[in-house]
């Protein structure tokens, strides 16, 4: 039974691959990383249970947050160009508080 739940794993995080690469635009590559990442918690669990060691799970939960850090930070690059900081003034506000 757990055999099949891992076989099941591995091909919706290859169908998420094949998404990875062949999407039409960025979010959608983005979304099939963080569905990818989400599955490689999953089995990490399963993994885990089927060989008895209960610790997997907290790798899992460490995996999940470092996955859920990662896809914040590569939206905010592709969104902003960079890391700084988004609360940057537009040019013109800038010239109208120097009056």
């Amino acid at each position: 039974m757990y055999v099949a739940t891992a076989a099941a794993l591995l091909v919706t995080m290859g169908l998420a691959l094949v998404r990875a690469f062949m999407g039409p635009t960025v979010y959608d590559r983005i979304l099939a990383v963080n569905v990818f990442g989400t599955k490689t918690v999953l089995i990490i669990a399963v993994i885990g249970f089927v060989i008895g060691r209960p610790e997997f799970i907290d790798v899992a939960i460490v995996y999940a947050l470092i996955n859920f850090i990662g896809i914040v930070a590569v939206l905010k690059f592709f969104e902003y160009g960079s890391f700084a900081s988004s609360t940057v003034e537009p040019e013109d506000e800038k010239e109208e508080d120097a009056r």
